[in-house]
Parts: C-alpha cells; structure tokens; sequence
C-alpha cells in the first residue's frame, strides 16, 4: 500500500481493477448484491468435506453427540462471522487488510495473512483428495497422481478473472448441485441400509451423550469454524452500502447453517446409515459414476474459493514484506501448485495435527478483530474508530494484535497437545480464542491505542468509521 504500491512494478490493471488484492474496495465499486455475494460462499457451504466431518464424528462419538456440536459451531461461527462480514462491508477491505489497522500493524498483519493463505491451500489439498478419492473409486485404474495433477491444474483457470468469475461459476452450478443432492437423498433412502436402527440416536459401543465424547466432536468442528467465519470477508467488502445489514447476517450466518447443519447433518445420515466415514465411497456407491460427477462438481467449488482466498492473502503478504506485486494471478498459480505439492505429499497423513493449530489460529485471529472492533474501538473508544491499511499511516508492529495473537495462539496450541488437560485439550481453540479476546483489550488499555496510526489520515468517510 501507499508509496510502496506507487513505485512497485504495474499489476494487470483490469485484475486489480475487479479484485482489489492490495487495497479497499472504493465505495462506488461495491456494487454487489447481498443475494450474489452470499451465492458466492455457497461455493464454500457445499464442500463434501463437510459431509465427512459428519459421517466421522456420528461413526465415532454418536450421532447425538454430532448434532449437538454442530449446533454450537453453527452459533459461534455464525456470530464471528456476522461481525466480521460486517466490518468488512463497512471498511471495504478483507479480513488481511483489516488486521493492518485493527491491532496488527502492516507487518504484523503480514504475519497473519501467510498463516492464512497457508491454511486455504491445505484446505484445497484436502478437498481434492476427496475428489481424487471419488474418482479412483469408480475408476481404479487411473493413478491417484494423475487425478491430482488434472484436478489440481483446472482450478487454476477457473480463478483466472476473480470474483466476477467466481460469482457466475457458483450461481450457475449451484443448482446442478441440489439436484445431485436429492438424488442421492433419494437413493439412500430406497437402498437397503447397513444400519437398521434410528440414525439420529445412533451411538458406539461405550460411548455416551455429553462428556468427552461431545467435546472431541466439538474439538473437530474448532479445526475449521474460524475459517469459515473469516472467509466470508474476501466477498463481503463488495457488498452495496446499502445491504450491509442484511446481507452481513446473511454472509455470517447462512453458510455456517448450511455447513454444519444441513451438510454436516446429511453427513451424519449417510455416514451412520452405511456405516462409512469417507462420502467419496458412499457418495459413488449411492450414485454410481453420478456420484463421482457429483464429488467433481462440490469440490471444484469449494476450490475455486480457496484458491482465490490464498491468492488474496499471498498478494498481501509479499506486497507487505518484499515490495513483490506481480499481481493476483501469479498467486493463483502458486497456490495451486502448492496444493497439488501437498496432496502428491500425502497431507491428510496429518490432518489432525494440521487442524489442531489451523482451528486454534483462526479463532483466535477472529476473536482479536472482534474484540479490537466491537469493544476496544466501539466501546472503550481507544485508537480509530476506523480502519487504514495504507502502509505510510501505520506502525509496522501493533502489540494488541501480534501480542495476543502470540500468546493466546501459543497457550492454546499447548493445551491441544495435552499439556493442560483432557477439557482443555477439547477445547483449545475457544480457550484461546476467548483468552485473545482479553488480552487484546488489556493490551489496547496499556498502551492507549498509540500503535495504532503513525499519522492520521484526512480522507476518512463517514461511512466507513465503526463507531
């Protein structure tokens, strides 16, 4: 930003021109509906690898206790994603440049932002090998490499002209999808099940409802809530001015009923109900090569916006740091082929260790912005009541944001490896989350907000202040 963006080499102007990779979105381009943006993270609500999250936790902790997880994730994901929709619509800018001014500080930021885009490209990694899965199932005769390598590569293109692209991909296959969806609803309805009994009380053998059972389900849903509460922030900053309201209560929380409530929830039905974990088996079993069209089609969605949500936050953090502004698109190639690196790597060896710390990170980045927003800005009144992410207005280091993150973070990882606990090894992330909260307004308090701007800019609208 500012006089660096001035003298770094010229990014494709109609790219920057439709996407705003390093900077806000001017008011008069925010020009989207609520209905369209919200149809856009419909692309993420639709991810088989909600499907598996269901079908794991009901297969392994009970179907009860699954439904009451998801549940509580739908709540608290859906509240940190309202407001963080909401910030976003008002300021303009995704959750990367809004950490620059809400406690960060530009360097500081950066931090955050490679974090993040690290965590879309694992996400991408583990939804294609759902796909890869799917496929190889009906044809097990291709190579899973060479699956990899095809699906992997078509998401690059489908990237290529940014949310304008995204926006027509996902209202046009949206509908295609459904309608794979109540086929196979149908299907399984007819077919014969491998469990016969209630599906909704169904629970293992010495496994009851509550206790530890219902904190592991809980453990598991941390592991992605945050993302999905942050995400919503890449496409919420073209919403209209007027659809704020509206459609930051859409963006926050009707993609976390449909995640973990409908998809999460179908999950548990056919995952009980055919007593299988992976939705790339049963998917294709209850579809045939239907199935496999099916899976393709959920999971070329749910990448195209992880794809593009990484390449925001790589422009970000080698703009930040390196003054290297190639443009959104480099990004998009890089991140693909990091995904691609990753699957052929066999990453969901580590999936549960990946998820640990991604679920501690993202709740505790999302409980910070929160936080700094809603009470040290809003209520106590200290720094902005605005947000900058012009590199010339702002101190490169923050300590209410990059303190709280590090410590919260860093206690919250320990307790999810053991250290504190079998309650708060379940529930590391909201711990740390809620820890990051209070330290980020002790720390606001201590240092009287003067990190926050090294000068004060003059062309600050209305609009976009926050209090």
């Amino acid at each position: 930003m500012g006089n660096k963006e001035v003298t770094a080499e010229p990014i494709d102007k109609e790219e920057q021109k439709d996407d705003y990779s390093l900077e806000k979105v001017p008011r008069s381009k925010r020009n989207m509906g609520w209905i369209s943006v919200m149809n856009i993270t419909f692309g993420i609500a639709t991810a088989i690898f909600y499907f598996q999250m269901g079908s794991v936790m009901a297969i392994q902790f009970g179907a009860v206790n699954a439904l009451i997880s998801s549940l509580y994730a739908i709540i608290v994901a859906g509240t940190l994603g309202t407001f963080i929709a909401y910030l976003s619509a008002k300021s303009g800018m995704n959750v990367n440049l809004l950490s620059r001014g809400g406690g960060f500080g530009y360097i500081g930021a950066s931090l955050t932002s490679l974090i993040y885009a690290s965590n879309f490209i694992m996400y991408c990694a583990f939804e294609g090998l759902i796909l890869v899965s799917a496929i190889h199932t009906f044809y097990p005769s291709i190579p899973e490499w060479t699956l990899i390598v095809v699906f992997g590569s078509i998401i690059i293109p489908l990237n290529w002209f940014g949310i304008k692209q995204l926006d027509k991909l996902q209202k046009w296959s949206l509908p295609v999808f459904m309608l794979f969806l109540a086929t196979a609803i149908i299907v399984s309805i007819v077919k014969p099940p491998v469990f016969e009994g209630e599906i909704f009380s169904f629970l293992p053998a010495g496994v009851g409802v509550g206790g530890e059972a219902l904190l592991l389900c809980m453990g598991m849903h941390h592991g992605i809530m945050g993302l999905t509460a942050l995400l919503g922030s890449d496409y919420a900053r073209f919403l209209k001015p007027e659809d704020i309201k509206i459609g930051s209560l859409a963006i926050g929380f009707v993609p976390q009923i449909f995640c973990f409530g409908v998809m999460g929830g179908l999950g548990i039905w056919f995952g009980v109900r055919f007593l299988e974990p992976d939705p790339g088996v049963y998917i294709v079993l209850l579809l045939g090569i239907g199935g496999a069209l099916f899976t393709m089609l959920t999971q070329l969605r749910i990448n195209v916006t992880n794809i593009y949500s990484s390449s925001l936050s790589l422009s970000n953090f080698f703009e930040n740091i390196f003054s290297f502004t190639p443009g959104r698109r480099f990004w998009v190639v890089v991140a693909g082929g990091s995904a691609m690196a990753l699957m052929l790597g066999g990453i969901v060896d580590h999936l549960n260790t990946v998820m640990t710390f991604q679920g501690v990170f993202l709740l505790v980045w999302a409980a910070i912005l929160v936080s700094d927003a809603m009470i040290v800005k809003r209520l106590l009144k200290i720094g902005p009541n605005y947000y900058e992410a012009r590199q010339e207005y702002l101190h490169k280091w923050n300590p209410v944001g990059v303190a709280s993150l590090l410590i919260a973070s860093t206690l919250g990882t320990i307790a999810a490896l053991g250290y504190m606990g079998t309650f708060l090894q379940n529930t590391a992330a909201i711990f740390a989350a809620v820890l990051a909260a209070i330290l980020t307004v002790i720390f606001a308090l201590s240092t009287k907000g003067i990190y926050y701007l090294k000068s004060e800019p003059r062309n600050v609208e209305e609009e976009e202040k926050v209090s």
